[in-house]
């Protein structure tokens, strides 16, 4: 326990300095970006008081032409979007409202997400954000608050989750952070990503970019993970090292490092570019997971088991910095944050006892099957905001109905589907083990 605070201890100090440093130097939102309260609305002058949310001084902006005064909500807090190419320079180019109302049934819904995406962390060691982040945007939740608070909530989860998979023996402290390190500098990039889609098209250019990447990589990654799933489950069950990895294995290029409990010797240069793009999509989408296990799967040669432990120690790192990064922009709504954290550290302890009574394909039968559920979640949504960037042509309201209804239950079947593999699997094993101590006992007493 001692040799785990202090690494961790080395690992956030740097951390913290650097945090301290983009403090210093106000790392915000861009120019064209004003966060703050719509006060007043003028119709017949088509021009809105806008009062900032650093200064609190009072301006005027004119909207934008398809913009329309009765669609402009008052005393709320909002995202605007400027026009960079208008003459004035203060006219709106957009307008999105950061934070949600809160109701009963969108906290209990949160709670639940939570307790699900929790379950999901411990057990796959992804941070649980490909169902948080969709859940969140199918509430209301803008794309970029839900990607930051998704971020806030998940570092306090993972270091809870690697801590409890670390004492079953399953995490690598020494690859987890390895992978840290350049996933910080994936993190960084990332966010410089996600602010300039956000300045450039504003919040459904934001909701467009996270649910494409999601879409794509969900179903690139899912798909290969349930075809690998599916040969293991026909054969032994038991996971082998893939060509690729042993072929990166064989890569000689110094510094090579040994990672104890993942039991393999690798290229440090290998590990880079899985650690990099890890953080980058983290920061982007809030995911990173569903490339880091599998990249130390299929890449280093890591087992499953050993694979998602060592994840949680890396979304730790990346959570903790970019909360930071992200709270530097006033995008992190912290209800949410607290709400999902509330159940999901329940949840992701319940995960990680269930690694202990599972082979390694019942892991990657459940990542998979989530990921390609939650692209059908995401792909549906992709029309309606390619239609708001009037990139195609205006939807029908019953179209919208439709594609809504489906982003919404296919994400409800993702929850609930992954869920009952989970708590399914986990009871099978605890029964098996528990035969399997009482017929050794019986042997003894016999």
């Amino acid at each position: 326990m001692k040799k785990l605070l202090m690494i961790l201890m080395f690992t956030l100090l740097p951390l913290s300095l650097s945090a301290q440093a983009a403090l210093a130097a106000g790392d915000g939102p861009s120019k064209d970006m004003l966060k703050g309260i719509i006060t007043e609305v003028h119709a017949p002058e088509r021009t809105i008081t806008f009062q900032k949310d650093d200064t609190k001084e009072l301006i005027t902006l004119a909207l934008g032409e398809k913009m329309q005064p009765e669609d402009i909500k008052l005393n709320q807090k909002v995202l605007i979007n400027l026009d960079k190419h208008a003459e004035t320079g203060n006219v709106m180019k957009d307008v999105s409202i950061m934070f949600i109302d809160m109701t009963v049934s969108k906290l209990l819904a949160l709670l639940v997400i939570g307790a699900i995406g929790g379950l999901l962390s411990g057990f796959i060691g992804s941070g649980g954000a490909f169902v948080m982040t969709p859940a969140m945007m199918s509430l209301g939740v803008p794309g970029a608050v839900a990607v930051a608070s998704n971020m806030c909530h998940k570092f306090p989860k993972a270091m809870v989750g690697a801590y409890k998979r670390w004492k079953y023996g399953q995490a690598d402290i020494k690859l987890g952070l390895v992978m840290a390190v350049t996933a910080v500098i994936g993190v960084q990039i990332g966010i410089k990503i996600q602010k300039y889609i956000l300045a450039q098209f504003g919040g459904a250019g934001s909701n467009l970019y996270i649910s494409a990447v999601f879409m794509v990589v969900l179903v690139f990654v899912g798909g290969y993970v349930f075809y690998d799933a599916w040969k293991l489950a026909k054969g032994s069950g038991e996971a082998t090292v893939g060509k690729l990895a042993l072929r990166m294995q064989k890569i000689n290029i110094p510094p090579m490092i040994h990672f104890k409990t993942a039991n393999i010797t690798i290229s440090a240069w290998i590990t880079i570019p899985i650690g990099v793009l890890t953080g980058m999509l983290a920061a982007t989408i809030a995911v990173g997971g569903f490339v880091g296990v599998p990249g130390m799967i299929y890449v280093f040669g890591v087992s499953a088991v050993v694979a998602s432990a060592t994840e949680l120690i890396i979304a730790f790192v990346m959570g903790a910095w970019g909360s930071v990064q992200w709270g530097l922009s006033g995008l992190i709504d912290i209800r949410l944050a607290l709400l999902l954290l509330a159940t999901s550290l329940i949840g992701v302890q319940l995960g990680a006892l269930g690694t202990t009574y599972v082979k390694d394909y019942i892991i990657k039968v459940v990542m998979a099957t989530t990921m390609l559920i939650v692209a059908i979640s995401r792909g549906v949504k992709v029309p309606g905001y390619l239609a708001d960037l009037e990139l195609i042509s205006p939807l029908e309201p019953g179209t919208i109905a439709l594609f809504e209804g489906i982003s919404f239950w296919a994400l409800v079947v993702a929850l609930g589907s992954a869920g009952l593999i989970i708590i399914v699997a986990m009871i099978k094993g605890m029964t098996a083990d528990s035969r399997s101590k009482k017929t050794i006992l019986g042997v003894s007493n016999g």
